[in-house]
């Protein structure tokens, strides 16, 4: 079981897909240098760099937390069955995400509170399951949290042009309507109090959005940030943003602020998609900021 707890919270990685999202580095993240991903290759690959093809590795995961008695889920990945015709990745994308989650003791009908970071595709997948021809919730019981200003941006109806572009095409149809239909969201602005050691704060920039979960409890502090960074290079380098951005500055600046937050907190740093170990512990590096370890949770070891 891949757990740790951090004073009365317990944290699971569900995992659902890890490997190449078919982007070297100067298409992932066209701003880095390419000597930061030279000089960190030792530990940059395997699990974040393939060396055979230098294509970017990442992790589709779910946190799973146990907090004062609620099963609560941070984002919900791709999901099956999901129509992505301009994200070939996770067009149509089958994994066993479910009897992961099963395997960590958790059915659909005991999750009490569902956390989408951000609206993006691969972070609402499981909201929903296709039931015959119909997308219906994956968790009946549970609240989704979703912040307004995405559910704003990403409908349709409101005709924003996405940076993504079509990117994102049918995913707010598939994954974030039937929900919201349903009556099971909770459209959120500025902050949201989960409970006495969770707390979500508005986090801009990656989309506008974005948010991060913080974690206070007993003297543990740890802070789940979605897509605010994808890879520890950001850590590094904190002024580079992904492809995916939306507000570039706005990015910029979150990331400092939460970083900065974490260093100065003894926060683990806690993003979607790092594979590896998951998740790191951070320190200030001058104007920068340096990894000063990992996670305890099990490395990706395989493909798939």
């Amino acid at each position: 079981m891949e757990q740790i707890k951090l004073g009365n919270v317990t944290i699971t990685r569900v995992r659902e897909y890890y490997g190449s999202v078919d982007m070297t580095p100067d298409t992932f993240f066209p701003e880095s240098p390419k000597e930061v991903w030279e000089g960190g290759a030792p530990w940059l690959i395997p699990h974040f760099l393939d060396p055979d093809t230098s294509i970017v590795n990442s992790a589709i995961q779910t946190w799973l937390l146990r907090s004062e008695g609620k099963t609560i889920l941070v984002d919900t990945g791709v999901g099956n069955h999901k129509d992505r015709p301009y994200a070939p990745v996770w067009n149509r994308l089958e994994t066993d995400f479910l009897a992961n989650l099963a395997r960590a003791g958790v059915a659909p009908e005991d999750v009490d509170v569902v956390i989408n970071t951000h609206l993006h595709i691969d972070h609402v997948g499981w909201n929903t399951y296709l039931d015959g021809r119909q997308w219906v919730p994956t968790f009946p019981n549970a609240t989704y949290l979703m912040p307004k200003d995405d559910f704003d941006f990403w409908n349709p109806e409101n005709g924003h042009q996405p940076l993504l572009g079509r990117g994102n095409q049918n995913v707010f149809e598939d994954s974030v309507a039937p929900v919201h239909q349903a009556g099971q969201t909770l459209l959120w602005e500025n902050s949201h109090q989960i409970d006495a050691g969770l707390r979500l704060d508005a986090a801009p920039g990656h989309t506008p959005g974005s948010c991060v979960l913080t974690l206070a409890s007993g003297t543990d502090r740890a802070v789940f940030v979605g897509d605010m960074l994808h890879n520890p290079v950001q850590i590094l380098e904190p002024d580079v943003n992904s492809c995916f951005c939306e507000d570039p500055a706005g990015a910029r600046a979150t990331r400092r602020k939460v970083l900065g937050w974490a260093a100065d907190n003894n926060a683990l740093v806690i993003p979607a998609h790092l594979g590896g170990h998951g998740a790191a512990e951070v320190a200030r590096d001058g104007s920068t900021f340096a990894i000063k370890g990992w996670a305890p949770f099990a490395p990706y070891t395989e493909q798939g």
